[in-house]
């Protein structure tokens, strides 16, 4: 008889630029930094550029895809 041989579980690696971009706060939400921050921002007004300060929340339907990749 054949020995039956145990095959190792394949695991996903984690996505490092998007480890970088995201913060998983304590509650286990994840927040993420506004687009359009990073260059040409000289056009946008002062207004625009205050809001785009504050980190936004990632939804529940992204939140599901993004947990495995981190």
């Amino acid at each position: 008889m054949a020995k039956k041989v145990k095959m190792k579980k394949i695991k996903k690696k984690t996505h490092s630029g998007l480890k970088k971009a995201l913060n998983v706060r304590q509650s286990g939400s994840i927040s993420i930094k506004s687009q359009g921050t990073r260059h040409n921002t000289g056009k946008n007004s002062a207004k625009r550029s205050r809001q785009k300060r504050k980190s936004n929340g990632l939804n529940n339907s992204d939140l599901k895809r993004v947990k495995d990749l981190i």
